[in-house]
C-alpha cells in the first residue's frame, strides 16, 4: 500500500433500506417486533427499489427475519442471484404495550413516556428495548457482514426505521441523544455509510434515487 492510500479505509459501502408499506404504516400504528406483511403497494415499492439498488452490484444481502423486510430483501436477491442471510437482531425495536397502538392512542395513553424519548432521554417504550440496546444487537452484525466484504465492497442490510436509525447513529460514533437528529426513512428508501479515512460517513439518507458522487471540496 503506497502512502498515498493509507488511512483511506476499504471503499466499503453500506446500505440501509427500509422495507414497503404495511397496513400499520398507512394506520400509523406502531409496529415494533409484531410480524406485519406488506401491503400490496408495499411489495411495488420493493421491486422498484430492488431494481434500483440492483444497479449497485451489491455483494451481500442480511435482512431482518420479520415478514415486511424479508419480503423486501427477496425482491433484491431475486436479482441480484444472491441469497439473503436473515437475522433476528435487525428487527425493529420492541416496544411492549405500545406495539399495536396509533399514534394519537400512545400520545393519549403514554404521553410522558413519549415526550421524554422525544427529548432524547432513555427510555424504555412501552417496557421494551432502549434504543441503545438496539444498536447493540444491530450494529455488530452489520459490522461483521460488512468485515466479509471485499474491498470497494456493498452490503445491502433490509431492516427497519428505528433499528436503522439507531445503527446509523453507533456507526457513525454519535451519542444516543442525538440518534433522533437522523429523520426518518420512508418506506423502501434507503441511507448509504461508506468508508472514509476517518470511518464510516453518512453518504446519502432516506433516499430513492441511486447515489451521485460528490463533487467539489468535500468528497
Amino acid at each position: 500500500m503506497s502512502r498515498s492510500d493509507a488511512g483511506k479505509g476499504r471503499g466499503r459501502r453500506i446500505v440501509l433500506w427500509r422495507h414497503g408499506q404495511t397496513a400499520w404504516n398507512l394506520e400509523r400504528r406502531f409496529q415494533g417486533s409484531t410480524d406485519i406483511e406488506l401491503t400490496d403497494t408495499g411489495v411495488h415499492q420493493a421491486r422498484r427499489s430492488a431494481r434500483l439498488l440492483a444497479s449497485l452490484k451489491p455483494d451481500a444481502i442480511i435482512s431482518s427475519d420479520l415478514k415486511r423486510a424479508a419480503t423486501t430483501a427477496d425482491q433484491l436477491a431475486s436479482i441480484t442471484g444472491h441469497d439473503v442471510i436473515r437475522d433476528s437482531a435487525l428487527r425493529e425495536t420492541y416496544a411492549g404495550v405500545w406495539q399495536g397502538l396509533t399514534h394519537e392512542e400512545i400520545v393519549e395513553r403514554h404521553g410522558e413516556e413519549y415526550a421524554a424519548w422525544k427529548r432524547g432521554e432513555p427510555v424504555r417504550r412501552g417496557g421494551g428495548e432502549l434504543e441503545t440496546e438496539v444498536a447493540d444487537r444491530a450494529a455488530p452484525v452489520v459490522l461483521r457482514h460488512a468485515d466479509k466484504l471485499p474491498d470497494g465492497g456493498t452490503l445491502v442490510v433490509v431492516s427497519h426505521g428505528g433499528t436503522i436509525r439507531t445503527t446509523i447513529g453507533r456507526l457513525l460514533g454519535l451519542e444516543a441523544h442525538h440518534w433522533e437528529g437522523l429523520g426518518g426513512l420512508s418506506n423502501c428508501s434507503w441511507s448509504v455509510l461508506g468508508e472514509g479515512a476517518r470511518g464510516w460517513r453518512l453518504l446519502e439518507h432516506n433516499a430513492g434515487t441511486l447515489p451521485e458522487p460528490v463533487l467539489g471540496d468535500d468528497d
